[in-house]
């Protein structure tokens, strides 16, 4: 293996460990690696690479093989991916034994009530890296604020929230 596929292994295997609440939570410390620390693409880049794995069916961290893929072919994609999956994968099998005979132990609830917060707020941080990256201008990011709106107000399915915002995005509307 290369030493970037390598670097790839650890980062991902890392960022698994930290992603409570899912992969999302550590999206600005995703970012943060590929783009600030190790320059294997832009800010830019990485928003699209999300927005792609988002679109795309199937599993909400797809992302970290696109990221593979884009930093070191195949061998960077599967790199990638195994390290988003397998550390979480195996310690959530070491501790889901315990954490079932516990589940009405006071302190179980005390450390479920204390990740929540946090989780909230990793994956704040990662939708305002998100907005950080793609809000080119104030209409853009009145866009965004409408959207934000709409999903959190109603029940429209959030298919067309976004397709009516790419909508506008591609007429030019936006543009200014």
């Amino acid at each position: 293996m290369t030493s970037t596929v390598l670097t790839l292994l650890e980062i991902f295997a890392r960022l698994s460990l930290l992603a409570f609440g899912g992969g999302n939570a550590v999206l600005p410390e995703m970012q943060r690696q590929v783009v600030e620390v190790h320059g294997w693409m832009t800010a830019h880049e990485f928003a699209q690479l999300y927005a792609l794995a988002q679109a795309a069916p199937g599993p909400n961290m797809l992302v970290s093989t696109l990221i593979g893929w884009h930093v070191a072919g195949l061998g960077g994609a599967l790199a990638a991916t195994l390290g988003l999956t397998l550390p979480s994968c195996a310690l959530t099998m070491a501790v889901a034994s315990a954490w079932h005979r516990f589940r009405d132990a006071p302190w179980r609830r005390a450390v479920q009530a204390g990740l929540m917060p946090v989780t909230v707020g990793l994956i704040g941080a990662g939708a305002l890296l998100l907005c950080q990256t793609t809000t080119t201008g104030w209409r853009a990011a009145a866009l965004t604020a409408a959207a934000t709106v709409l999903f959190a107000a109603t029940k429209l399915h959030p298919l067309l929230i976004l397709a009516a915002a790419a909508a506008l995005g591609a007429s030019g509307l936006l543009g200014g």
